[in-house]
């Protein structure tokens, strides 16, 4: 069991791990921080948080695991506030969807203290944003990435991972090269694609018209264009490059088809319709059974 938790953001995915390890009862006190005075306010009223800190060091001071939860564009700022307070022995972690930028911003200013940051990226997550909408069961059933480095502490990597499993995750390593070119993939561009399609029938005249009618599929596929915009400009411009990347690959595969379609090739366009129908069909989601509703891989 943790003696304090160190909450640095307290929005849906750091209120959800607070909320989680209270449940598991694996933490006696959380000390929560936000930006906004009246965020940490309401973290408290809603029991999310025991305490409130008026600063991010305030936060850290005295607890032995803390959660970097603010946006990835955040993170350096975040680790000068603190970095003075990055103790060897106490677990630092965070929840970015991606991984190079923040890895290269604690190499950057924890430097020596670096051994005690394990990043993290939980792949949970909701449309909805806000301490208001915090779940204890968020993670469970749901996967986390760690990528640790040469230098992490391995004892704190150990304890990471223990936290994580006790709270319902499956707990994965890979490199921070390899997640973001993964998530890239399964992630970033789809939200991408999501949300230049939602703006691309928006724009046109008889776009309302169209929008009223539409079913179930348009609902699932422009679920996550609902996502919260300043996570997503973040999440887009940190990992740029494998995003485009995935872009080319993508427009590649709609212009072959666009080639069949402008030719009448209705034999080759139907092949790549069934490739792909075919490697849907082989495509599970690995999560807990029973486990619904409007989440989305962050």
């Amino acid at each position: 069991m943790f003696n304090q938790l160190g909450l640095i953001g307290c929005g849906l995915m750091g209120g959800s791990f607070a909320l989680a390890l209270k449940k598991a009862g694996l933490v006696k006190r959380v000390v929560g921080y936000s930006k906004s005075p009246s965020t940490v306010e309401k973290a408290r009223r809603l029991g999310v948080i025991d305490v409130a800190a008026e600063s991010a060091l305030l936060a850290v001071a005295g607890s032995d695991i803390v959660l970097i939860a603010v946006p990835v564009a955040a993170s350096e700022s975040t680790f000068k506030a603190i970095r003075h307070l990055v103790d060897p022995g106490v677990l630092f972690m965070d929840v970015g969807s991606t991984k190079r930028d923040v890895v290269d911003a604690a190499r950057r200013v924890l430097k020596e203290r670096l051994p005690s940051f394990v990043p993290a990226h939980p792949i949970a997550g909701r449309e909805v944003a806000g301490i208001e909408h915090s779940d204890a069961a968020l993670y469970q059933g749901r996967k986390v990435i760690l990528t640790p480095l040469t230098q992490t502490d391995p004892i704190l990597l150990q304890k990471a991972t223990d936290v994580w499993s006790a709270i319902g995750c499956q707990v994965l390593k890979m490199s921070p090269e390899n997640h973001d070119a993964a998530f890239a993939a399964v992630s970033h561009l789809p939200h991408l694609l999501a949300f230049a399609y939602l703006n691309a029938m928006a724009e046109q005249p008889s776009g309302r018209e169209f929008l009223s009618l539409a079913g179930p599929g348009f609902r699932d596929f422009t679920r996550i264009a609902a996502s919260d915009p300043t996570i997503w400009r973040d999440i887009l411009l940190s990992n740029r490059e494998e995003v485009l990347r995935q872009s080319m690959a993508f427009r590649a595969a709609l212009d072959a088809m666009e080639h069949e379609m402008r030719n009448w090739n209705g034999s080759a366009l139907e092949s790549q319709i069934q490739s792909a129908s075919d490697a849907r069909s082989q495509w599970t989601l690995q999560s807990s059974p029973g486990r619904s509703g409007p989440q989305t891989q962050r």
